[in-house]
Protein backbone atom coordinates (compact mmCIF):
# COMPACT_ATOMS: atom_id res chain seq x y z
CA UNK A 1 0.00 0.00 0.00
CA UNK A 2 2.98 2.56 1.46
CA UNK A 3 4.54 1.41 -2.16
CA UNK A 4 1.17 2.29 -4.55
CA UNK A 5 0.66 5.64 -2.45
CA UNK A 6 3.77 7.13 -2.81
CA UNK A 7 4.24 5.84 -6.30
CA UNK A 8 0.54 7.61 -6.79
CA UNK A 9 2.10 10.65 -5.07
CA UNK A 10 5.47 10.84 -7.20
CA UNK A 11 3.01 11.16 -10.39
CA UNK A 12 0.54 13.66 -9.14
CA UNK A 13 3.17 15.57 -8.24
CA UNK A 14 4.70 15.53 -11.70
CA UNK A 15 2.15 15.85 -13.93
CA UNK A 16 0.66 18.86 -11.32
CA UNK A 17 4.04 20.69 -12.03
CA UNK A 18 3.69 20.18 -15.75
CA UNK A 19 0.23 21.12 -16.46
CA UNK A 20 0.57 24.91 -16.93
CA UNK A 21 3.13 24.41 -19.15
CA UNK A 22 0.57 22.40 -21.27
CA UNK A 23 -2.81 23.91 -20.21
CA UNK A 24 -4.25 26.91 -21.86
CA UNK A 25 -5.63 29.25 -19.07
CA UNK A 26 -9.40 28.37 -19.57
CA UNK A 27 -8.48 24.29 -18.95
CA UNK A 28 -5.97 25.37 -16.58
CA UNK A 29 -8.90 27.27 -14.73
CA UNK A 30 -11.47 24.30 -15.03
CA UNK A 31 -9.22 22.44 -13.51
CA UNK A 32 -8.12 24.15 -10.47
CA UNK A 33 -11.72 24.61 -9.46
CA UNK A 34 -12.65 20.73 -10.14
CA UNK A 35 -9.20 20.03 -7.63
CA UNK A 36 -10.84 22.32 -4.98
CA UNK A 37 -14.33 20.88 -5.40
CA UNK A 38 -12.49 17.68 -4.94
CA UNK A 39 -10.31 18.86 -1.90
CA UNK A 40 -14.16 19.83 -0.05
CA UNK A 41 -15.79 16.66 -1.44
CA UNK A 42 -13.06 14.29 0.54
CA UNK A 43 -14.05 16.81 3.57
CA UNK A 44 -17.40 16.49 3.46
CA UNK A 45 -16.85 12.60 3.22
CA UNK A 46 -14.54 12.61 6.25
CA UNK A 47 -17.09 13.52 7.86
CA UNK A 48 -20.10 11.60 6.71
CA UNK A 49 -18.73 8.62 5.19
CA UNK A 50 -16.02 8.13 7.81
CA UNK A 51 -17.52 9.41 11.05
CA UNK A 52 -20.99 9.61 10.20
CA UNK A 53 -22.43 12.94 10.23
CA UNK A 54 -24.07 14.71 7.65
CA UNK A 55 -23.48 18.02 7.52
CA UNK A 56 -26.10 20.47 5.72
CA UNK A 57 -23.93 23.40 6.50
CA UNK A 58 -20.08 23.17 5.16
CA UNK A 59 -20.72 26.42 3.36
CA UNK A 60 -19.88 28.11 6.63
CA UNK A 61 -16.50 26.43 7.10
CA UNK A 62 -16.10 27.48 2.87
CA UNK A 63 -16.96 31.19 3.92
CA UNK A 64 -14.98 31.70 7.14
CA UNK A 65 -11.49 30.33 5.22
CA UNK A 66 -12.25 33.30 2.48
CA UNK A 67 -12.87 36.18 4.59
CA UNK A 68 -10.08 35.38 6.78
CA UNK A 69 -7.92 35.38 3.98
CA UNK A 70 -9.62 38.43 2.17
CA UNK A 71 -9.32 40.23 5.98
CA UNK A 72 -5.76 39.15 7.02
CA UNK A 73 -4.41 40.21 3.54
CA UNK A 74 -5.98 43.95 3.35
CA UNK A 75 -5.04 44.12 7.50
CA UNK A 76 -1.45 43.23 7.18
CA UNK A 77 -1.17 45.00 3.13
CA UNK A 78 0.56 41.73 1.79
CA UNK A 79 0.08 39.30 -1.00
CA UNK A 80 -2.67 37.16 -0.34
CA UNK A 81 -0.38 33.98 -0.20
CA UNK A 82 1.93 35.06 2.51
CA UNK A 83 -1.78 34.59 4.67
CA UNK A 84 -3.33 31.68 3.11
CA UNK A 85 -2.42 29.28 5.86
CA UNK A 86 -5.04 31.59 8.24
CA UNK A 87 -7.58 30.32 6.04
CA UNK A 88 -7.90 26.54 7.66
CA UNK A 89 -6.88 27.88 10.85
CA UNK A 90 -10.20 30.39 11.54
CA UNK A 91 -12.45 27.37 9.56
CA UNK A 92 -10.68 25.06 12.37
CA UNK A 93 -11.30 27.29 15.18
CA UNK A 94 -14.96 28.28 14.27
CA UNK A 95 -15.49 24.38 13.93
CA UNK A 96 -13.74 23.60 17.87
CA UNK A 97 -15.66 26.35 18.70
CA UNK A 98 -19.44 25.59 17.56
CA UNK A 99 -18.63 21.77 17.80
CA UNK A 100 -19.70 20.90 21.76
CA UNK A 101 -22.96 21.93 21.38
CA UNK A 102 -23.53 20.50 18.04
CA UNK A 103 -22.81 16.87 19.06
CA UNK A 104 -25.58 17.26 21.64
CA UNK A 105 -27.66 16.65 18.65
CA UNK A 106 -28.35 13.59 16.42
CA UNK A 107 -28.38 12.79 13.00
CA UNK A 108 -31.24 14.60 11.39
CA UNK A 109 -31.22 17.23 13.98
CA UNK A 110 -26.81 17.72 13.39
CA UNK A 111 -28.00 18.19 10.13
CA UNK A 112 -30.37 21.00 10.53
CA UNK A 113 -28.33 22.44 13.41
CA UNK A 114 -25.40 23.05 11.63
CA UNK A 115 -27.58 24.85 8.62
CA UNK A 116 -28.94 26.63 11.06
CA UNK A 117 -25.87 27.75 12.13
CA UNK A 118 -24.75 28.43 9.07
CA UNK A 119 -27.35 30.57 8.03
CA UNK A 120 -27.06 32.60 11.27
CA UNK A 121 -22.97 32.97 10.76
CA UNK A 122 -24.38 34.32 6.87
CA UNK A 123 -27.05 36.69 8.33
CA UNK A 124 -24.05 38.37 10.86
CA UNK A 125 -21.72 38.98 7.62
CA UNK A 126 -24.20 40.59 5.75
CA UNK A 127 -24.60 43.37 8.50
CA UNK A 128 -21.37 43.81 9.55
CA UNK A 129 -19.36 46.89 7.65
CA UNK A 130 -15.77 44.72 8.54
CA UNK A 131 -17.00 42.14 5.91
CA UNK A 132 -18.42 44.42 3.30
CA UNK A 133 -21.61 43.74 4.34
CA UNK A 134 -23.83 42.66 1.31
CA UNK A 135 -21.58 44.72 -1.10
CA UNK A 136 -18.75 42.01 -0.11
CA UNK A 137 -15.05 42.51 -0.27
CA UNK A 138 -12.64 43.29 -3.27
CA UNK A 139 -9.25 41.70 -2.92
CA UNK A 140 -7.20 45.14 -2.30
CA UNK A 141 -4.03 43.87 -2.33
CA UNK A 142 -4.05 41.41 -5.38
CA UNK A 143 -1.56 44.27 -7.16
CA UNK A 144 1.03 42.71 -5.01
CA UNK A 145 0.96 39.44 -6.80
CA UNK A 146 2.20 38.41 -10.19
CA UNK A 147 -0.75 38.18 -12.00
CA UNK A 148 1.31 36.51 -15.24
CA UNK A 149 1.70 33.35 -12.55
CA UNK A 150 -1.34 33.99 -11.00
CA UNK A 151 -3.05 31.10 -12.49
CA UNK A 152 -0.27 28.64 -12.44
CA UNK A 153 0.30 29.38 -8.97
CA UNK A 154 -3.68 29.12 -8.29
CA UNK A 155 -3.28 25.36 -10.04
CA UNK A 156 -0.74 24.54 -8.12
CA UNK A 157 -2.06 24.96 -4.35
CA UNK A 158 -5.02 23.65 -5.54
CA UNK A 159 -3.26 20.62 -6.72
CA UNK A 160 -1.40 20.11 -3.49
CA UNK A 161 -4.74 20.53 -1.31
CA UNK A 162 -6.82 17.75 -3.10
CA UNK A 163 -3.40 15.52 -2.88
CA UNK A 164 -3.29 16.36 0.76
CA UNK A 165 -6.54 15.82 1.35
CA UNK A 166 -6.97 12.63 -0.88
CA UNK A 167 -3.26 11.07 0.51
CA UNK A 168 -4.10 12.56 4.09
CA UNK A 169 -7.52 10.92 4.06
CA UNK A 170 -5.94 7.35 3.58
CA UNK A 171 -3.26 7.50 5.73
CA UNK A 172 -5.47 8.63 8.75
CA UNK A 173 -7.98 6.39 7.98
CA UNK A 174 -5.63 3.12 7.93
CA UNK A 175 -4.46 4.20 11.04
CA UNK A 176 -5.37 3.30 14.57
CA UNK A 177 -7.66 6.64 14.96
CA UNK A 178 -9.44 5.93 11.48
CA UNK A 179 -10.52 2.78 12.69
CA UNK A 180 -12.05 4.11 15.92
CA UNK A 181 -13.40 6.51 13.88
CA UNK A 182 -15.15 3.87 11.55
CA UNK A 183 -15.92 2.11 14.86
CA UNK A 184 -17.78 5.10 15.68
CA UNK A 185 -19.66 5.29 12.64
CA UNK A 186 -20.72 2.11 12.89
CA UNK A 187 -21.96 1.42 16.64
CA UNK A 188 -21.22 4.36 19.07
CA UNK A 189 -22.27 2.20 21.89
CA UNK A 190 -19.62 -0.61 20.99
CA UNK A 191 -17.09 2.08 20.25
CA UNK A 192 -16.98 3.22 23.71
CA UNK A 193 -17.36 -0.04 25.51
CA UNK A 194 -13.36 -0.53 23.77
CA UNK A 195 -12.56 2.18 25.02
CA UNK A 196 -12.57 4.41 21.84
CA UNK A 197 -13.37 8.89 23.11
CA UNK A 198 -16.30 9.31 20.81
CA UNK A 199 -16.32 12.91 21.62
CA UNK A 200 -12.78 13.36 21.05
CA UNK A 201 -12.50 11.37 17.75
CA UNK A 202 -15.91 13.40 16.18
CA UNK A 203 -14.30 16.46 17.51
CA UNK A 204 -10.92 16.19 15.82
CA UNK A 205 -12.51 14.84 12.35
CA UNK A 206 -15.39 17.81 12.42
CA UNK A 207 -12.01 20.58 12.91
CA UNK A 208 -10.22 18.66 10.21
CA UNK A 209 -13.33 18.25 7.33
CA UNK A 210 -13.63 22.78 8.41
CA UNK A 211 -10.14 23.07 7.77
CA UNK A 212 -10.05 21.72 4.43
CA UNK A 213 -13.20 23.08 3.25
CA UNK A 214 -11.77 26.20 4.47
CA UNK A 215 -8.32 26.28 3.10
CA UNK A 216 -10.48 25.28 -0.41
CA UNK A 217 -12.57 28.13 -0.12
CA UNK A 218 -9.70 30.51 0.29
CA UNK A 219 -8.26 29.51 -2.74
CA UNK A 220 -11.80 29.47 -4.57
CA UNK A 221 -12.43 32.96 -3.89
CA UNK A 222 -8.80 34.23 -4.11
CA UNK A 223 -8.87 33.36 -8.06
CA UNK A 224 -12.48 35.56 -8.23
CA UNK A 225 -10.30 38.52 -6.58
CA UNK A 226 -13.96 39.34 -4.90
CA UNK A 227 -15.78 37.77 -1.87
CA UNK A 228 -19.71 38.17 -1.66
CA UNK A 229 -21.73 36.36 1.32
CA UNK A 230 -24.38 35.52 -1.33
CA UNK A 231 -21.57 33.35 -2.86
CA UNK A 232 -19.59 32.73 0.40
CA UNK A 233 -22.38 31.18 2.43
CA UNK A 234 -24.23 29.67 -1.03
CA UNK A 235 -26.42 26.02 -0.15
CA UNK A 236 -24.67 25.15 -3.56
CA UNK A 237 -21.34 24.19 -1.92
CA UNK A 238 -22.42 21.55 0.65
CA UNK A 239 -25.33 20.59 -2.33
CA UNK A 240 -21.99 19.52 -4.42
CA UNK A 241 -20.19 18.47 -1.89
CA UNK A 242 -23.01 15.79 -1.46
CA UNK A 243 -23.80 14.93 -5.10
CA UNK A 244 -20.33 14.35 -5.67
CA UNK A 245 -19.77 11.58 -2.89
CA UNK A 246 -23.13 10.16 -2.80
CA UNK A 247 -22.81 9.51 -6.42
CA UNK A 248 -19.31 8.56 -6.31
CA UNK A 249 -19.59 6.45 -3.43
CA UNK A 250 -19.70 7.63 0.13
CA UNK A 251 -17.19 5.90 2.44
CA UNK A 252 -14.53 5.29 -0.03
CA UNK A 253 -11.61 7.57 -1.10
CA UNK A 254 -12.21 6.78 -4.90
CA UNK A 255 -15.94 7.43 -4.79
CA UNK A 256 -15.29 11.48 -4.73
CA UNK A 257 -12.28 11.62 -7.61
CA UNK A 258 -15.16 9.56 -9.58
CA UNK A 259 -17.80 11.82 -8.80
CA UNK A 260 -16.07 14.97 -9.35
CA UNK A 261 -15.25 13.62 -12.70
CA UNK A 262 -18.87 13.04 -13.99
CA UNK A 263 -19.70 16.42 -11.98
CA UNK A 264 -17.21 18.52 -13.93
CA UNK A 265 -18.10 16.54 -17.15
CA UNK A 266 -21.95 16.83 -17.37
CA UNK A 267 -21.50 20.53 -16.10
CA UNK A 268 -19.27 21.00 -19.59
CA UNK A 269 -21.32 19.18 -21.86
CA UNK A 270 -24.47 20.30 -20.69
CA UNK A 271 -24.04 24.37 -20.55
CA UNK A 272 -20.85 24.25 -23.01
CA UNK A 273 -20.99 21.85 -25.85
CA UNK A 274 -24.71 21.41 -25.92
CA UNK A 275 -24.80 24.94 -24.68
CA UNK A 276 -28.49 24.30 -22.75
CA UNK A 277 -28.90 26.81 -19.85
CA UNK A 278 -28.36 26.36 -16.02
CA UNK A 279 -31.94 24.74 -15.47
CA UNK A 280 -31.37 21.88 -17.90
CA UNK A 281 -27.69 20.95 -16.26
CA UNK A 282 -29.35 20.50 -12.96
CA UNK A 283 -32.00 18.17 -14.37
CA UNK A 284 -29.13 16.10 -15.45
CA UNK A 285 -27.47 15.93 -12.31
CA UNK A 286 -30.92 15.32 -11.25
CA UNK A 287 -31.06 12.10 -13.37
CA UNK A 288 -27.83 10.84 -12.61
CA UNK A 289 -28.63 11.11 -9.24
CA UNK A 290 -31.81 9.04 -9.07
CA UNK A 291 -30.26 7.13 -11.94
CA UNK A 292 -27.28 5.67 -9.86
CA UNK A 293 -29.54 5.54 -6.64
CA UNK A 294 -31.69 2.98 -8.40
CA UNK A 295 -28.79 0.65 -9.43
CA UNK A 296 -25.72 1.22 -6.85
CA UNK A 297 -27.33 2.82 -3.57
CA UNK A 298 -23.72 2.61 -2.31
CA UNK A 299 -22.29 4.86 -5.05
CA UNK A 300 -20.86 3.99 -8.45
CA UNK A 301 -17.29 3.21 -7.04
CA UNK A 302 -18.41 -0.08 -4.98
CA UNK A 303 -20.29 -1.32 -7.67
CA UNK A 304 -17.51 -0.91 -10.49
CA UNK A 305 -14.98 -2.13 -8.23
CA UNK A 306 -17.06 -5.26 -7.14
CA UNK A 307 -17.74 -5.93 -10.87
CA UNK A 308 -14.19 -5.65 -12.08
CA UNK A 309 -12.37 -6.53 -8.43
CA UNK A 310 -11.10 -2.75 -8.67
CA UNK A 311 -9.29 -2.25 -5.38
CA UNK A 312 -7.17 0.90 -4.91
CA UNK A 313 -7.13 2.85 -2.23
CA UNK A 314 -10.70 2.32 -0.61
CA UNK A 315 -10.33 0.92 3.46
CA UNK A 316 -12.01 -1.86 3.10
CA UNK A 317 -15.11 -1.63 5.87
CA UNK A 318 -18.73 -1.85 6.26
CA UNK A 319 -19.86 0.21 3.62
CA UNK A 320 -21.74 3.57 5.62
CA UNK A 321 -25.36 4.35 5.85
CA UNK A 322 -26.32 7.77 4.83
CA UNK A 323 -29.32 8.35 7.33
CA UNK A 324 -31.34 10.68 8.94
CA UNK A 325 -33.42 8.80 11.16
CA UNK A 326 -33.72 9.30 15.00
CA UNK A 327 -31.61 7.30 16.94
CA UNK A 328 -30.99 7.21 20.94
CA UNK A 329 -28.75 9.35 22.02
CA UNK A 330 -26.07 7.03 23.78
CA UNK A 331 -23.21 9.59 24.29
Amino acid sequence: MHLRLVSGVVASILLSAGAPFVLGDGALRLWTEALLILTMAQMWNLLAGYAGLVSFGHQVFVAAGAYALFLAAEALNVSPYWVLPLAPLAAAFLAALVALPLFRLRDAYFSIGIWVFSEIVATLVTKSSLTGATAGLPLKTSSLMDLDWFEPTLFWIASVQALAATAGLLLLMRSEFGLGIMSVRDNDVAAMSVGVDVQRNRLIVFVISAAGCGAAGAVNFLSNLYLSPASAFDVSWVVNMMFIVVIGGIGTLEGPIIGTLLFFALREIVTGQLGLSGGWYLVALGSVAVGTMLWSPRGLWPALSARWGLRFMSVERKAPRLALQDKPNND
